[in-house]
């Protein structure tokens, strides 16, 4: 019996990969993508708590061979060394440029049919797989994001708070380092190449400021992006949605990327049994949620609250001495957001 194609709008990391797990079951998959590849995508690129044999049953696992490895990290509160920590288990580096073009590599070499500069025009009716990344909704968040060059880091990963935002840090390949940054604010900023170290200084990270403004910025990876809501998004009845078009968690977690991978790994199976005529579109479209529900609420939950100290002074005092006294430990938090 012929298995039912499937179109997923948006090929990002969670519309490529599961693309290219259907195409693995040859399942017929066409992806529309309004942009083009390669392209730079305002993202943390830094991503931890996916496990191998996630990667394998995506049939991307050896994608991830040219990504930095990463364990140590450091936290600041402003110019405060705020904690140290060890990764329970190696996290990777690498960037959307490189990695969204060799997911949609992978897809068109198993027979997938992907059309760029083509924007999916239709609803979110039987058949279709909604991965064009968050829904645009008001939201005072802007994200940023580059690459830098002659960067130095003090840790795999470092993360600088302040109140109201964030920056981190991490090496991608190539010797280049990622700088992304979520910011709790409207206006828009200025400052050209540097407007990730205008966003630091007018948070008040002073000496991260300086050191952006002496690296070299590459131009083309500079990004950014407003109108998102952290959790979960809109959804209606009978719609199927992964990545960013279900739920979005908080960046400093370092999971973002991680559950884009692991929200089309969730819809495989249902869509498998769609496509092969085992179960109507309306049972798939449920059970897609529940999974993506029993993966990622708990997850959320953590996430949501860490942020609001985190965003906070008295908060990140708090935490700090949670960590550093042992009333918790950073793997307790670690694993808690994964």
């Amino acid at each position: 019996m012929a298995m039912k194609p499937l179109t997923i709008a948006g090929g990002g990391l969670a519309g490529l990969a599961l693309g290219i797990a259907l195409r693995r079951r040859s399942i017929p998959v066409r992806i529309m993508e309004a942009a083009s590849f390669p392209r730079h995508r305002v993202c943390g690129e830094f991503i931890s708590g996916i496990k191998a044999d996630e990667l394998i049953a995506l049939n991307i696992d050896d994608l991830f061979e040219p990504a930095e490895r990463h364990r140590e990290i450091a936290w600041f509160d402003g110019a405060r060394p705020m904690l140290r920590a060890t990764l329970p288990e190696a996290a990777y580096g690498l960037s959307r440029h490189h990695l969204d073009g060799a997911l949609a590599e992978r897809f068109i070499g198993l027979g997938g049919e992907l059309h760029t500069g083509s924007r999916f025009l239709g609803d979110a009716s039987e058949g279709t797989v909604i991965a064009t990344g968050r829904p645009r909704r008001a939201s005072p968040w802007l994200g940023l994001k580059a690459h830098f060059k002659d960067l130095a880091l003090d840790a795999d990963l470092e993360i600088h708070l302040a109140t109201g935002a964030y920056i981190g840090l991490t090496r991608v390949e190539d010797h280049r380092v990622n700088v992304s940054g979520l910011f709790h604010r409207s206006t828009p900023l200025k400052g050209g190449g540097h407007v990730l170290a205008g966003a630091a200084e007018d948070a008040g990270l002073q000496e991260l400021a300086h050191r952006l403004r002496a690296a070299r910025v590459d131009s083309a990876s500079i990004k950014g992006v407003n109108r998102f809501h952290l959790g979960w998004q809109l959804q209606q009845d009978d719609s199927v949605r992964i990545g960013d078009a279900a739920v979005m968690i908080p960046p400093f977690t370092g999971n973002g990327m991680t559950m884009a991978l692991q929200g089309a790994l969730s819809a495989v199976e249902p869509l498998t049994k769609w496509s092969s005529g085992e179960c109507s579109w309306s049972t798939t479209a449920a059970d897609i949620r529940k999974n993506q529900r029993r993966m990622f609420t708990s997850r959320l939950r953590w996430a949501r609250s860490l942020q609001w100290l985190l965003m906070k002074p008295m908060g990140r005092r708090f935490c700090a001495v949670a960590i550093n006294k042992r009333w918790v430990s950073f793997e307790t938090l670690y694993r808690r957001v994964r």
